[in-house]
Order: structure tokens, then sequence, then C-alpha cells
């Protein structure tokens, strides 16, 4: 029998200039639902567990943040009535952060987010994350009482961070809303300065200049569920 050589493997194919790199070389970003409210204003009825189509309102926004383009891995804060959350929501391929603290406003859920995403493994990424990859880049926040910003309005604030935008906002007719997105070099600086029920407002006053606002009026609505009145925003249709 003739002897084989041994086949040299390819090298890796050098890229053209101007060539958009792949998915495993973008920056990573990771979703952060913020999701531990009460309902105060709507009887005690948790937000997360509204319904939205038959099923618990949470899931609309982790679905939001992964097909915006956030990684699979969606961070998730739960407070009132979490373990009911954890019952009847289908959080599979989350990390579920709860926050004890979640009556005395945001800024408890916020922080206690960003400790879950910096204490992640992968960066951030979680256990599904490549061993290769050097962490999440960022962190986009959602708020689980805002049905009308979907995935459109999430890939506008990510295709922002990829073009080199550290700090981004969506913005409704000019007005600052959410989702927001933190550069990982912001996290620690966002997590002091959020207190009570003002979450990040604090920090981004402070770094006004350096907020890029994206227009997401025409896609989107940063309309919140507060009181009975708003529970017309849960029609699917809307």
């Amino acid at each position: 029998m003739a002897a084989t050589s041994p086949i040299t493997p390819a090298p890796p194919r050098a890229k053209t200039a101007g060539e958009a790199p792949s998915a495993a070389e973008r920056p990573a970003v990771v979703g952060l639902v913020l999701a531990a409210g009460g309902g105060r204003r709507l009887g005690g009825r948790p937000k997360a567990l509204l319904d939205h189509g038959g099923r618990p309102l949470v899931e609309r926004a982790v679905r939001a943040a992964r097909a915006g383009g956030c990684a699979p891995v969606v961070h998730v804060v739960l407070g009132a009535a979490a373990e009911r959350v954890r019952e009847r929501a289908d959080l599979a391929g989350c990390v579920v952060a709860d926050n004890p603290d979640w009556a005395t406003g945001m800024g408890s859920s916020l922080r206690a987010g960003l400790a879950s995403v910096r204490d992640a493994p992968r960066g951030g990424l979680g256990p599904g994350g490549s061993p290769s990859s050097p962490g999440a880049s960022a962190v986009l926040v959602l708020l689980v009482d805002q049905p009308g910003v979907g995935a459109e309005a999430v890939a506008r604030v990510v295709r922002a961070h990829r073009a080199g935008a550290g700090l981004v906002a969506a913005a409704y007719e000019g007005r600052r809303g959410h989702p927001v997105l933190f550069a990982r070099q912001h996290w620690a600086q966002v997590a002091a300065l959020a207190h009570g029920d003002r979450g990040a407002k604090d920090f981004l006053r402070a770094h006004a200049a350096e907020l890029t606002l994206v227009e997401c009026a025409d896609i989107a609505s940063c309309a919140d569920i507060d009181t009975p009145a708003d529970l017309r925003l849960l029609d699917p249709d809307r």
C-alpha cells in the first residue's frame, strides 16, 4: 500500500478590506431584562406575570433581546413573586438573578443585573458562550413593562454599538428611552450611581455628551404599564 501524506489544514482565509466580521467576531451584547416590579398601582400584580398573548410578559422582553441581536443568554432580574415567575414563565437559557430589595426601586434591580452579567462565566455570556470569547462588550437594558419595545429597537441600538458607540439609548421623538446600552467600561459607575427608582438616570445625565441617541419612534413605543388604564398596551395586535 502506498504511503499517504498527512493532510495539512488550510490556513485561515485572510479577510479582504472592508469585509464585515463574522457573527463570532462581532462584539457580544448581553441583554438584561429588569422584571422585578410588583405593580403597586396595578393592585399588586407583578409586571413579569402580566398576560401578553397568553404568556407572561417577561417572555416577550427576552425574545426581543435575542431577536434584536443580543447574546442567546439573557439575564433577567426578578423580585416580586419571583418563585411564581419561575414556575410560569419559560426562561430557558436565561440567567435569573433575584433582587430581594426590589421594592426600593429600579436602581437595586439594575445593580443586581449588572452584577449578574459581570459574574457570569465567559465574560457574561453564560455557560453557552464560546470558550475563546473575550466576553460581553456591552449590556443592553430592557424594561419588562414596555411591550411596545421590540426586536427592531433592540437591533438599532446594538448596531450603533457595533459601529463604535459605547453609550447608546433609543429615542422617541428625540427623548431618551429604552433600551439603553452600556459598554463594559461603564458598568461599575452605572451601578455606583443607581439608587432608588432613578435607575441609570444620574449616570446618563452626567455622561450626556457621550450618549448616542438612536431614533426608534417609527418602530417602537416606550409607553410603560403602570396603571390599570395602561393594560390596553398588552394587546398583542397594538
